[in-house]
């Protein structure tokens, strides 16, 4: 009888073979043929399908059909898909509550899920299917710390809500609480408003942070190209699943790692999208954050060099006019890419996971006859693009302001200062921010949050009471991709690890200058040293659990706020 052990592994199964080859790993395979895996299934090179499928939000939602499709190319490209799923959290649901806390946290546990998976079973490949905002950077951190054959794919965009014969997205629903609260809503409007703003599955339909991050893996090459702004309710979509699977294998054969495709050019790509489409400023947060996976020193300073050259040249929400699913029927992200080669403003030799180069994906753009979405850059909609970073006495180290969306830059006035965002909020909805003011709201960064949490409840109401032309925000938090106005966050250093915001009073005369590149306030540095010096340690909100581990480990908004 021969030696039912005696085959011989495939070459592909560089990790997996330990796991499942020989006499010796009988209890391994025993297990394994529990759940359907027969002797066939473990000799190929196993692949992960990573999903962050949910039932918390309709941003993840279709996942576990992508996953099935992903399943079949994997199959049918001669690999074994194995699925496991990881959390999510909302960050639309939870907004404006303590539940924020949760979701920049998330991104790590995300990433420390996948990690531990692949890990654990040594799989062969990945293939990460994302969705909600910091599900996208987590794949990718995750991907760069295993350095395993894989790839991302966005679940795709939410197709826009339609109120009263115009479409409409979450941004809206979140400003008509303001115009409720000034008295330019009914709550039957708003009531109304939020029954078809969100007809289905997919994230946040305008370039928000969902729809930023999807475009930047694309140029960061790591998800196949022209898969991810295809939305979630296409029947396309299913295709796109399915060829990532066959992709997925292609990358296993052929030892193609994360390192290979996601290196400093396809980085210094990736900030030129987010500034190419108004993108969202946590898109800074998050290449940080992958960047300090890959060991590859990007900083705040290249943000600002990047975008400082790079016109905005997509007329997407909160900024402009369209949606994601608009980007998509006009031709796709090859579209900015095409326009970014065609200027020299990104590295076209770049790689993409699917075998192409970023100038051959922009070469084979298709553009839709008529399409205003994305326009040409001799005719840009801004000569630079969608974000700046500022510093100055409040912000020794840096932070960020988002430029799409508005024409102001610079603004001087008395500093209303919140020590959280609840605080400010109730200030708003009593109506007390007045014209001029710079609204102030700290002990929001990473640390003092803890968790960095969005200010699209307080940014999104003051749009709404029609005073977002004139007044400013400045926090150590961060912004929702919705956010549009002129709004400065991730002050660092953050005022729970003693940075200047902390020192601020009523009254304080606060100055932001974009040209000048400076956030400042007319204090001397005797003064605010003093300040400083006499205030008492912050309290912190958790003694115990993931969110104190978070807050103890978590570094600058500067660094990304990754865990030390």
């Amino acid at each position: 009888m021969s030696d039912p052990y005696a085959r011989p592994s495939d070459p592909a199964k560089r990790r997996s073979a330990a796991l499942t080859d020989g006499v010796d790993r009988a209890p391994a395979r025993a297990m394994l043929k529990a759940i359907g895996f027969d002797d066939d299934a473990l000799a190929r090179p196993l692949v992960g399908i990573a999903t962050t499928w949910i039932e918390t939000m309709p941003c993840n939602w279709n996942q576990r059909e992508l996953a099935r499709h992903a399943r079949r190319g994997i199959l049918d490209a001669g690999g074994t898909p194995m699925e496991f799923n990881t959390i999510a959290v909302s960050d639309g649901v939870s907004m404006g509550t303590e539940g924020m806390r949760a979701s920049l946290v998330s991104r790590e546990v995300i990433a420390d899920s996948i990690e531990l998976v692949v890990r654990g079973h040594l799989l062969d490949g990945l293939v990460c299917i994302v969705g909600c905002d910091k599900t996208i950077p987590a794949a990718a951190m995750a991907l760069a710390r295993l350095d395993v054959p894989g790839l991302v794919l966005y679940n795709g965009s939410i197709a826009p809500g339609r109120f009263r014969g115009k479409d409409v997205t979450i941004q809206d629903v979140f400003e008509a609480v303001g115009a409720a609260a000034a008295g330019r809503m009914s709550n039957a409007d708003v009531h109304e408003l939020e029954g078809v703003a969100c007809p289905g599955a997919g994230a946040c339909g305008g370039q928000f942070t969902a729809n930023t991050m999807a475009t930047v893996l694309e140029f960061l090459g790591i998800s196949p190209a022209g898969s991810n702004d295809v939305p979630a309710t296409d029947p396309a979509k299913h295709e796109a699943a399915y060829e990532a699977g066959r992709v997925a294998m292609r990358l296993v054969r052929g030892d193609v790692r994360p390192s290979h495709i996601m290196t400093r050019a396809a980085l210094e790509n990736a900030v030129a999208a987010v500034a190419a489409t108004g993108g969202s400023t946590n898109g800074v947060l998050h290449l940080l954050a992958i960047a300090h996976e890959l060991d590859i020193d990007l900083t705040i300073d290249d943000f600002d060099r990047i975008a400082g050259r790079t016109p905005v040249v997509a007329d997407i929400k909160p900024g402009g006019r369209f949606v994601a699913t608009d980007l998509h029927a006009a031709g796709g992200v090859g579209l900015v890419a095409r326009e970014l080669v065609k200027a020299g403003l990104v590295h076209g030799d770049a790689p993409n996971v699917d075998g192409r180069s970023l100038a051959e994906v922009a070469a084979a753009a298709v553009e839709s006859p008529g399409q205003e979405v994305v326009v040409p850059i001799e005719r840009p909609l801004k000569a630079t693009g969608g974000l700046a970073i500022l510093r100055g006495n409040l912000a020794p180290e840096g932070c960020v302001v988002k430029l799409a969306g508005h024409e102001r830059l610079h603004h001087r006035g008395p500093a209303r200062v919140f020590d959280s965002e609840e605080e400010c909020f109730a200030a708003v909805k009593a109506k007390a921010i007045r014209p001029g003011d710079v609204v102030v709201i700290r002990y929001e960064g990473p640390a003092g949050g803890p968790g960095m949490r969005e200010m699209l409840h307080v940014t999104a109401a003051l749009v709404g009471e029609g005073l977002g032309e004139e007044i400013a925000l400045v926090t150590d938090g961060r912004f929702s991709g919705a956010t549009h106005g002129l709004m400065v966050g991730h002050v660092a250093p953050e005022a729970a690890r003693g940075g200047p915001i902390a020192a601020l009073l009523d009254g304080d005369v606060v100055e932001l200058d974009v040209d000048g590149r400076t956030l400042s306030v007319a204090l001397s540095e005797d003064e605010i040293a003093a300040r400083l010096a006499d205030l008492a340690p912050p309290v912190q909100r958790y003694g115990k659990g993931v969110l104190a581990r978070y807050a103890a480990g978590v570094s600058s908004a500067s660094e990304g706020a990754v865990l030390r």
